[in-house]
């Protein structure tokens, strides 16, 4: 995070010894090991900050992520994913402050459609997605889970998958850095994360590469147990 930004949020001034403390982790720390792309670690950054509800420091990163060039569309994405992985009611107030924040950079609204499914095609699409992401087994689900959590599994494929992760805007392995970081940054939801971390080092990057989106988030969401 920028100077100017970060001093909007901790007073340089009025509380000095914090501000110096939090800027030294951000700059001597974190971006010093920051294997990331810019538009990764904003990601990042601003899901973690969606993830512990950090509603000011969310619209601060937003303004810098568009300074520095990233797709309007890859913030909105990001969003839409919380939806899933937060709730309608948690993600509310960061749709908002990304719609106006938009606005206010020149942006028009709404953006071009970025789905890619249907009220017919959704499940089949969703399904395909996390198999493609999480192996077989996802497909297995489907029949072999116990009647209770049927539903469940079907509503997984569809809206989870069908809805959001075959949408554009993010490719599968930013998808996954989003909703990793979603996920961490709530706390209590180890086993979720286990998952995630599990299948992205598998399909999409290296276990170093998979925890440099944990890392990025650690001045957000506290340094992760090991």
């Amino acid at each position: 995070m920028k100077e100017q930004n970060l001093n909007k949020m901790i007073s340089a001034q009025h509380d000095p010894e914090l501000y110096d403390i939090i800027s030294r982790f951000l700059e001597q720390d974190v971006h010093a090991a920051d294997q990331l792309s810019v538009t990764e670690r904003h990601l990042c950054v601003l899901s973690a900050l969606m993830g512990c509800q950090g509603k000011e420091a969310f619209m601060a990163e937003m303004h810098e992520a568009l300074e520095d060039g990233v797709d309007p569309i890859a913030i909105w994405e990001a969003v839409y994913q919380a939806a899933a992985y937060l709730g309608l009611d948690r993600i509310l107030p960061f749709l908002h402050t990304a719609d106006a924040l938009m606005q206010e950079h020149g942006l028009s609204l709404p953006q071009p459609p970025q789905g890619t499914t249907n009220a017919d095609d959704r499940f089949e699409k969703g399904l395909d997605k996390q198999v493609q992401l999480f192996g077989e087994g996802m497909r297995k689900q489907q029949s072999e889970a116990p009647q209770p959590r049927r539903n469940i599994t079907r509503w997984l494929a569809a809206n989870c998958f069908g809805d959001y992760y075959t949408r554009n805007g993010l490719n599968d392995a930013q998808r996954e850095l989003v909703t990793s970081c979603l996920i961490l940054a709530q706390g209590g939801c180890e086993n979720q994360l286990r998952g995630h971390t599990a299948a992205t080092w598998a399909w999409a990057m290296t276990r170093l590469s998979c925890m440099a989106p944990l890392s990025s988030a650690c001045p957000i969401s506290v340094i992760p147990a090991a």
